[in-house]
């Protein structure tokens, strides 16, 4: 009974989506019907198993029913950032070959150029009304059979993490069956570890375009529950909606726990949680007094788990495990850790750091990035998100630096690289170096280290002319929010940016390089 299909026979006026600020309720019955007549109109469009759409919806009502619709149809489909510029999104879409791509009237500053610059897509498709060149998405669907099509075969997503060039790299994950009722691995983890069943109530508090929340809310759906989404978060808002749905499972990001943290106490009170049972965290390590405030606040129903939109490995713990384990990402319940030299590839014993593998999990591959798939992997066959850590002597994983200097801010991924290839196009910038620097609330955030042309011109307006030089070309997140002058940057004879020296001038006196 795992999939929306089974949930509509025999709870067909149950909730399977609540949107938290408008109130829109869709059933299972409305969401079987809704993903059917997607994959009709995606079949009558010519779209075939295997084929790629992309999406950039804002949290929306009909969000689910697409992405249902194409995983019966066979297709992969992407979900792509709503801050991403009109440049970004054409880029993505030309890469994963899109043939069709749906968007919200509310996205038509970074989706209106693209039939112009996408050559490939067939269809455009728009919700909530429409501009030139797109066609009417609910006029579309609403005219297709609420019948199941005759082909179904398991489709699934294809996110876009990054490539070494700092271009976005999509990450593709076969289906391991093409049934579409079919268990996984994930859903496995939901039933096993967290309890998931039709009884739960999830709140989704992020961005749906995420990896975790998109396949989280789509595997309580597979498994008969309600899922509520927030359109935004809200710290107080999010306690409301705990209160008012008898919230039992949610998945946040260690921003939001800071942010909550941060409301008045008497404001915290207030709100009764006990329906909580599971509230799990991942994206961005947690900063450890933060969680031990949590567990404090909520009890002990906190997991936390490192894993990747790889889907290579995952690692799990819970908070009676965390507290005697304190600022681990816990266990391995998803392929075997293994800890190996940078240098040599030679597995390391306990309490010795080096580059985190997976052996025996999932397979992947970085679409059109066959180099940055066989970097991945050790020559054991064993496969790394980049990221360094160490085991301790139980067999619990604890993360001390960031992947490719990735910076985190918030539970967001953002390659510092992206940064770097647009300042350094801008005249009064001789050199340039972009990195994460700590940030109380979001752990991270973006910092720029510039070598100017004249050193002279350092100051307060040339940091405010970069920070808006970049937004011009990025979105808003990836772009610096400072800038720091040096007269010289550490660079080896050879033109190696030896970016280390840098950061570690901003992380002296932590532990870690993360927090």
């Amino acid at each position: 009974m795992l999939h929306p299909l089974h949930h509509a026979r025999t709870t067909p006026d149950k909730a399977a989506l609540v949107m938290a600020d408008t109130g829109v309720v869709v059933t299972y019955r409305q969401l079987e019907d809704g993903a059917n007549r997607v994959a009709q109109l995606f079949r009558s469009l010519g779209l075939q198993s295997g084929d790629h759409i992309a999406l950039m919806l804002e949290n929306h009502p009909r969000y689910f029913e697409i992405c249902w619709g194409a995983h019966r149809a066979g297709l992969i489909y992407t979900a792509m950032s709503t801050r991403l510029t009109e440049a970004e999104v054409s880029y993505i879409v030309n890469d994963c070959n899109a043939k069709a791509v749906v968007a919200s009237q509310a996205m038509t500053k970074s989706v209106a150029p693209l039939p112009a610059s996408c050559p490939g897509v067939r269809s455009w498709l728009m919700l909530d009304g429409t501009i030139a060149g797109w066609t009417a998405y609910e006029a579309a669907v609403a005219a297709q059979p609420a019948e199941r099509i005759a082909d179904e075969l398991a489709g699934g997503d294809m996110l876009y993490s990054s490539g070494t060039t700092g271009r976005p790299k999509g990450v593709f994950v076969p289906p391991q069956t093409t049934e579409i009722d079919a268990a996984s691995p994930m859903t496995d983890i939901m039933v096993n570890l967290y309890g998931v069943s039709a009884e739960t109530i999830y709140l989704s508090p992020a961005p749906l375009y995420h990896a975790a929340p998109l396949r989280y809310t789509l595997g309580v759906q597979r498994l008969g529950g309600t899922v509520v989404v927030m359109e935004h978060f809200d710290p107080e808002r999010y306690l409301q909606l705990v209160q008012q749905h008898r919230i039992t499972h949610t998945q946040l990001v260690p921003t939001m726990f800071v942010r909550m943290l941060k409301l008045p106490e008497a404001t915290r009170k207030q709100y009764d949680l006990r329906s909580l049972r599971v509230a799990i965290h991942a994206a961005a390590p947690c900063p450890v007094e933060v969680k031990k405030q949590m567990i404090a606040w909520w009890g002990p129903v906190i997991w936390e788990y490192y894993a990747g939109t790889e889907g290579n490995g995952v690692t799990m713990v819970n908070s009676a495990q965390w507290l005697t384990h304190p600022g681990t990402v816990g266990k391995a319940v998803v392929g075997e850790l293994k800890i190996c030299d940078d240098e040599t590839g030679a597995e390391l014993p306990p309490g010795q750091s080096g580059t985190i593998y997976f052996a025996n999990g999932r397979p992947f591959a970085y679409h059109n990035d066959a180099a940055k798939t066989a970097s991945s992997t050790h020559p054991k066959g064993w496969t790394t998100l980049g990221d360094v850590g160490y085991v301790d002597a139980e067999g619990y994983l604890y993360l001390t630096d960031r992947k490719a200097y990735m910076i985190i801010s918030g539970g967001v991924n953002i390659y510092p690289q992206e940064a770097e290839n647009v300042l350094i196009n801008h005249p009064q910038v001789a050199d340039v170096a972009v990195l994460g620097v700590p940030n109380e609330e979001f752990g991270e955030e973006v910092k720029a280290v510039v070598q100017p042309r004249d050193m002279r011109d350092a100051g307060p307006e040339l940091e405010a002319a970069l920070i808006a030089y970049c937004r011009e070309h990025l979105s808003p997140i990836k772009c610096p929010k400072s800038v720091d002058f040096e007269a010289e940057l550490p660079r080896h004879p050879t033109g190696k940016l030896y970016k280390r020296l840098l950061k570690d001038r901003y992380w002296a006196g932590h532990a870690s390089k993360i927090i």
